[in-house]
């Protein structure tokens, strides 16, 4: 089946995305810039997979959209976008795809500024730094900021406080019970920062690596992907994967708020009507994870 892209671009009114192309180094990307009318369109490289580039395409269009809400309700003079790789970054990420990625991200001459994100890190953008000055969260020793981790889960932190605020009248975080859905950079440091503050930490991965070091430092409950949202948790934080509230998982919910560092967290924003149905408080993940900007 063809896709038909500008009925997609048309919808939200994106203006611009750009198809990434290198043999020599096997990238294979998309670049999509939502709006610019704040200023230049800032949003991170990420590199996935994907099983087709329909899959991909939506991907970028949707996360290019959410940082132009990001950067508005920030108040950043910045703008909305993304960009994918498609590949597996622990097994086709090399030097020569990422110094080719930034020659794309300059070929724009300033539109687009890259960041890190799932699949790339603060020293890739370092190496796509090379070919562009148009990246942010480049590695320390490379002149950069490094890796805003730690401000974006401090955000998802402060989130879950006013959710907590709002349900309980106190935004104190002790003996409060909160389910993680992914421990990795961001999810990592939620759960350090809610522990350090006498939370309950339940948490999901993928990476065995990722649950023990949470296990061993928060003393975190470890359970299947699966079953982390039917937690009997104050607050469910998913700060892995898009669309995990839905059709199906909204019914397992047994939490009284949602945020998280996930972007793109609804599957359509009808969810959000039927969390508020529920008497569920949902934090705008781009609200709650605008930390990192």
């Amino acid at each position: 089946m063809a896709i038909e892209i500008f009925p997609k671009l048309g919808k939200y009114n994106y203006q611009q995305v750009v198809f990434c192309n290198d043999n020599s180094s096997g990238l294979k990307a998309i670049i999509a810039i939502h709006d610019t009318t704040l200023g230049p369109a800032l949003g991170g490289v990420r590199m996935w997979p994907y099983a087709s580039e329909e899959e991909a395409l939506e991907d970028v269009l949707r996360l290019s959209r959410g940082m132009t809400y990001k950067a508005s309700v920030s108040g950043c003079n910045l703008g909305g976008g993304k960009s994918v790789i498609i590949g597996d970054a622990k097994t086709q990420k090399t030097e020569g795809l990422l110094r080719a990625m930034g020659r794309f991200i300059h070929s724009l001459g300033g539109k687009y500024i890259c960041g890190q994100d799932i699949g790339t890190n603060s020293h890739d953008m370092a190496v796509i730094k090379q070919e562009t000055p148009f990246a942010s969260c480049v590695h320390e020793k490379a002149g950069g900021p490094g890796d805003p981790s730690f401000a974006t889960a401090w955000g998802v932190k402060a989130g879950a406080q006013a959710i907590l605020k709002k349900a309980f009248g106190s935004d104190s975080l002790t003996d409060r019970h909160i389910a993680i859905q992914g421990v990795g950079n961001v999810g990592y440091f939620v759960a350090k920062y809610c522990h350090e503050e006498g939370a309950k930490i339940t948490a999901s991965d993928i990476s065995e690596e990722a649950l023990k070091r949470v296990s061993d430092d928060f003393g975190a409950e470890i359970v299947d992907t699966d079953n982390i949202y039917e937690s009997d948790c104050d607050i469910f934080s998913p700060c892995s994967f898009r669309a995990v509230v839905n059709d199906e998982t909204i019914p397992k919910f047994k939490c009284k708020g949602i945020a998280g560092s996930a972007n793109n967290v609804l599957a359509e924003d009808r969810h959000g009507v039927e969390l508020q149905r529920r008497g569920i408080l949902y934090g705008p993940d781009y609200l709650v994870n605008s930390g990192g900007l």
